[in-house]
């Protein structure tokens, strides 16, 4: 099979994993979140009422990111509907000034496909908080306060601090230009102010952990910001093809309080039970079971884990591995025999390697929308680097005699190629591949940011829940995989590296 052969192969692989409903059949809801508490919580709901409805199955994206990346993946059809707040469209998705009427969200709507339900019933405000009884903060009632107190530490999300209705907004509405916030991620937050390392943090109105550290929320005194009613954002096609479920999604329209849904993010987020959980306690009538149960032993979540989101992780690994070395080694070899294209190549592979990993996932969204298939473009060129590097390098220090020695005896290029050049150059070769295969593990965690699944999906609930056993559920798995590939990698390099080379390699090392 030629190298073309088995790219295309991968390929239709792909296409067949892609989840394509069978003839027939009704394709599922695709139903996105955010990656807070309360964006997860919404998502399941919506799930919830999707399987009660009955015309076809849901199909969750949680925690996929920020407004930009959520709104994205509904434009550009990645996902049909998630929850959003109707202040964040208006300012973060068209710009719009505060108090933007509903009307004038739906009309804009339109214009992309996009509609919304019935406001559910509460709205989730911006505010900024306090620990009521931490020294220094006594008299900082209002927001305004912040300016004439001194020395306060500022801590705020990265989101908050990059729009308009956040903190750029309430520094010109308050006049606090000398004021410099931290950013600090919206779950860490929390800790740090209870622990006494920030002071200030902002908060979403309906936050459990408002109540249970003590918190003390400042009046916003001079109404900067707009109403943030909660919403079902999704693509009119989707509404089309599922009139039924879309009602059922409509039927929520003011029946979520504030009170209600600050007590459904408790559930999760001070007695541990899941965003599942939490979501179907909504439909129980009053007086039923909390769903807040005890955990399962932290043994039990790790098994379950590597049951549902190792095989997606081991996909994204070796499919992407797969597609480095076929493009990767083939690059190299031509670095090394066209030395001024090889330093274009070498540059080129070079700048993606320092691109953020995150960032180029996000890059990758209006490429192919969110999933498997973004993850693996990254990933692919991620793992570029250290195999073209390793190819050229392996080639370049093939003795000069060698190849005059194989061109002597009458080996055509293409037999120098596969016999002589490509076996000496083969511990080098193996030892980018390995690196590659190392760096996809630990990269791969991210790709739960954009849909993809994978050990990322508990880091990134624990992040948001700030719950280090939750993380760690997704850290060790990674980790093992990585040592379990990387001693896997040493035994077949004994059947792939010419047993000279090998030995070569430990008289170097001694």
């Amino acid at each position: 099979m030629t190298w073309r052969s088995f790219v295309i192969a991968l390929l239709l692989c792909l296409g067949c994993g892609s989840g394509a409903p069978a003839s027939g059949r009704q394709s599922p809801l695709r139903i996105g979140s955010k990656r807070f508490t309360e964006s997860y919580i919404l998502a399941e709901i919506a799930a919830h009422a999707t399987e009660v409805a009955g015309e076809t199955e849901p199909q969750l994206s949680l925690g996929l990111g920020g407004t930009a990346i959520v709104f994205e993946a509904l434009v550009g059809g990645s996902i049909d509907v998630y929850p959003e707040y109707t202040g964040t469209i208006a300012e973060v998705v068209f710009h719009l000034p505060p108090g933007t009427s509903r009307d004038e969200l739906t009309k804009r709507l339109a214009e992309k496909g996009l509609a919304l339900t019935a406001p559910l019933g509460f709205s989730n405000t911006y505010a900024l908080a306090v620990r009521a009884t931490a020294p220094g903060v006594q008299e900082v009632r209002r927001i305004s306060d912040l300016g004439h107190a001194s020395g306060l530490r500022i801590g705020l999300s990265p989101e908050f601090i990059g729009r308009s209705d956040g903190w750029p907004g309430v520094a010109t509405a308050y006049a606090f230009p000398t004021l410099a916030p931290r950013s600090v991620d919206h779950g860490l937050a929390y800790e740090a102010l209870g622990r006494g390392d920030l002071d200030v943090i902002d908060v979403y109105s309906t936050d459990a952990k408002i109540p249970r550290l003590g918190l003390r929320l400042l009046e916003d005194d001079r109404h900067f910001f707009p109403p943030y009613d909660a919403v079902f954002l999704y693509r009119v096609d989707a509404r089309d093809r599922l009139p039924r479920t879309f009602r059922a999604l409509d039927s929520f329209g003011g029946t979520l309080d504030a009170p209600t849904m600050t007590a459904l993010n408790a559930q999760v987020e001070v007695d541990g039970a899941t965003f599942g959980d939490a979501a179907r306690s909504f439909f129980r009538k009053p007086g039923a079971p909390s769903a807040a149960a005890a955990r399962r032993p932290w043994l039990r979540q790790l098994a379950q884990v590597v049951v549902e989101e190792g095989p997606r992780h081991l996909w994204l690994v070796f499919v992407s591995l797969a597609l480095a070395i076929v493009i990767g080694v083939p690059l190299g070899v031509l670095a090394y025999r066209r030395p001024r294209l090889g330093s274009v190549i070498l540059g080129l592979t070079g700048v993606l390697q320092t691109v953020p990993s995150l960032a180029l996932l996000c890059f990758m969204i209006p490429l192919f929308g969110i999933g498997m298939m973004p993850a693996l473009a990254a990933l692919f060129l991620y793992g570029l680097l250290p195999i073209v590097r390793s190819t050229a390098v392996g080639f370049a220090d093939i003795p000069a005699s060698i190849r005059e020695v194989a061109a002597a005896i009458g080996l055509p290029p293409r037999a120098r190629l596969l016999r002589v050049e490509i076996p000496l150059a083969s511990r080098a070769i193996f030892g980018g591949i390995k690196t590659a295969a190392v760096i996809n593990v630990g990269t791969a965690t991210l790709a739960a940011f954009i849909g993809a699944g994978g050990f990322g999906v508990p880091i990134s609930t624990g992040l948001n829940l700030n719950d280090n056993g939750v993380i760690l559920l997704g850290a060790v798995p990674a980790a093992l995989l990585a040592i379990v590939l990387q001693s896997a990698f040493d035994v077949l390099e004994r059947f792939v590296v010419p047993e000279g080379l090998r030995l070569d390699a430990r008289r170097v090392v001694r």
